[in-house]
Order: C-alpha cells, then sequence, then structure tokens
C-alpha cells in the first residue's frame, strides 16, 4: 500500500509539474533603460499571445492588484504589467530613502526616456518569450505613452489599443474644466463652482491645482458610469507591505509632478507639448480605440475627431455607455472582445 501510495504521489506530481511548465506566473526586475524595473508575466501558456499593459497616471501602477481584472484572460494570452520609471516598485528600488523637494528637481522623468522604456521592455518580452510581436494597450497617460512607442517601432507590435485616449494634453485639460464648469452649474454645485472659480482655467503654475481640478472632473464623471468591482482594488498580499505601499504613494506623486510640471519649482512638464493631431496621424499597425461615453478628462469631443483624420492599416472606435475615464467591466469587455478578435499569429 505504502508503495502503491509513493507511486500515485509521483505520478500526480509528474502530471502537475508537466502542465505547470506551460504557465508562467514571474514577479521580477529587470534592467530597463540602465535602471531596475518591475515586470510582472502571467498566463496559463507560454505559446499565447502576449498582451502589454501600459498603465495610467503615470503613477497608477496594476502590478500590485490581485488577478481579478484580467484574470479571464489568462487562458488565452500572457499578460504583462510593468511598472514604469517613476512608479511603484520600480521607484521604490530606484529612490532614496527621503523624498524631498532635492530630489524631484535633480530627477526629472522624462516623456523620451519611457518610451524608450517601453520598446526596450517590448523587445526583453519578445527575446524572454519568443513571440515576434506583442499586442499594445494604453490607458489614460498610458495612451500617451504607448502611442509613442508605436509611432517609434509599429513592428513590435500587432496593434495598439488605446483607452481614454489623451490627444493634446493641454486641450484635453481645458476642455476638462470647461466641462465640469457647465455641469457643477447644472447641478448648482456651489462647492464645486467656488473652487472652479478659485482655481480659474488652465494651465496652472503648480501641480496642486491640476490636482483639485482632477478631483472634481471624476467627482462629476462618477455619477453616469458603472463603477468597477470592488474586488478589483484588492491587494495582493506580496505587495501589502509598508515598503511597497510608500513605493506607490511617494511614486504617484513624484510621477503627477513631472507629468504636469510645477512652476514654482522648476519642474517642467513632460506633456506640455503632446499634440497628437500635429505628430501622431499615421500609423503603421491597426489602431482600435475604447471611449467612456462620460469621461470627461479625455472626452469624446476630442478623441473621435482625432480618430477620424487617423491614418492606419485598420482602424475602429467605440464608444462604452455607462463608463467614463476608469476601468470598469465594460470597458475591459471591450479590450477582450478587440484582443480576441486579433486572432494574431505569434
Amino acid at each position: 500500500m505504502k508503495i502503491t501510495s509513493i507511486l500515485v504521489l509521483l505520478l500526480s506530481c509528474n502530471t502537475f509539474i508537466s502542465f505547470s511548465q506551460n504557465k508562467i506566473a514571474e514577479e521580477k526586475f529587470v534592467t530597463i533603460g540602465g535602471i531596475d524595473q518591475w515586470i510582472t508575466i502571467k498566463g496559463d501558456h507560454k505559446n499565447n499571445p502576449v498582451v502589454l499593459m501600459i498603465h495610467g497616471g503615470p503613477g497608477s501602477t496594476m502590478s500590485q492588484f490581485e488577478d481579478h481584472i484580467y484574470s479571464n484572460w489568462k487562458k488565452e494570452f500572457t499578460i504583462v504589467h510593468w511598472d514604469q520609471r517613476g512608479a511603484g516598485k520600480t521607484f521604490g528600488k530606484n529612490s532614496p530613502g527621503e523624498i524631498n523637494e532635492e530630489f524631484y528637481v535633480n530627477n526629472p522623468l522624462t516623456l523620451a526616456d519611457m518610451t524608450n522604456d517601453g520598446i526596450l521592455v517590448t523587445e526583453y518580452l519578445l527575446q524572454y518569450l519568443n513571440k515576434r510581436k506583442v499586442i499594445l494597450i494604453g490607458s489614460s497617460w498610458g495612451s500617451i505613452l504607448a502611442t509613442q512607442m508605436v509611432q517609434q517601432n509599429p513592428n513590435l507590435y500587432h496593434a495598439y489599443i488605446g483607452h481614454a485616449q489623451f490627444v493634446n494634453f493641454s486641450s484635453n485639460i481645458s476642455n476638462a474644466f470647461s466641462e465640469v464648469f457647465k455641469l457643477a452649474e447644472s447641478n448648482d454645485d456651489q462647492i464645486a463652482i467656488e473652487k472652479l472659480e478659485t482655481l480659474g482655467a488652465p494651465p496652472y503654475k503648480q501641480a496642486k491645482n491640476y490636482g483639485q481640478l482632477l478631483r472634481i472632473v471624476k467627482k462629476y464623471e462618477k455619477i453616469n458610469a458603472s463603477p468597477a468591482p470592488l474586488e478589483w482594488s484588492k491587494i495582493a498580499g506580496s505587495y501589502e507591505n509598508n515598503e511597497d505601499s510608500r513605493a506607490r504613494y511617494n511614486g504617484d506623486d513624484y510621477s503627477f509632478l513631472n507629468l504636469v510640471g510645477d512652476d514654482s519649482m522648476g519642474i517642467k512638464s513632460m506633456v506640455s507639448n503632446i499634440n497628437f493631431e500635429k505628430h501622431g496621424l499615421n500609423f503603421r499597425l491597426p489602431v482600435y480605440m475604447i471611449q467612456g461615453e462620460h469621461d470627461i478628462l479625455c472626452s469624446k469631443d476630442l478623441s473621435n475627431p482625432y480618430f477620424e483624420k487617423i491614418r492606419a492599416p485598420r482602424k475602429e472606435y467605440f464608444i462604452v455607455s455607462k463608463a467614463a475615464h476608469g476601468f470598469n467591466e465594460a470597458i475591459i469587455a471591450k479590450q477582450y472582445d478587440i484582443v480576441k478578435n486579433l486572432r494574431v499569429q505569434n
């Protein structure tokens, strides 16, 4: 009986090992652009197509969450999350113990560096996973970075899928101010009106003013959008610690400061000159855009005219009802539909 039990156990273990060899579940630092950057790679079969997610924020990493958002994708795709330079575990690994104004001033983020990082991450994945191309998804700030990546090196990607697509950062912010002011007036929201009047129309000289505007924008976006499931925001156990929490918090501040700039600190916005209507119209790969109907920050009033001007081998534009700027189930479902219908060959 003991011998039989041992044989059964060995056979079970061998079966598990054979099955697990096709899976990949890695979380690690990889040297990218001269620094260690955090990448997670997860999927049920290494032969599946690879989807590289470019997170928003720019400090809003996704690697720390439990696998609820894209859990169903792993049967058919290998999902890669990357903590960008200045965000999450990448920021924690490369930042000093004390984050102060001197650090901010002496360590600017640039779109050029981050675009180069994204291309290097892609090239690493192609070599490491033995792929010809990957599928690229960028959301919000990630749509700026991803657009830059596919503009510079389209041959690395099967397709670009942009969600909450920025077109012209200055125009997006100015339009958001105008739209949310109208909403505040129509709702007789005196608190919001007073705050908006105090802020005045952008651009702003201080980063905190952009933050105050975006808080009002988010408030009104939530009204007409279906919320994401609560489980999506659950932090995985290995990331639920003071060190990682501090890195995410500080990295979020640092990244946002470099996104919008701050005159009082002498920090320039890394996106103030972004205008894809002038410098982002020609794509040498398929382009798909997902637009939340009630997205104020990246309004369809800007993204749709931009999309109509785009020249690409194939392009499609989708408006998702009951959605705003952030993720919810309808947005993720539309992403999945697009990725699934690509039917890419590795």
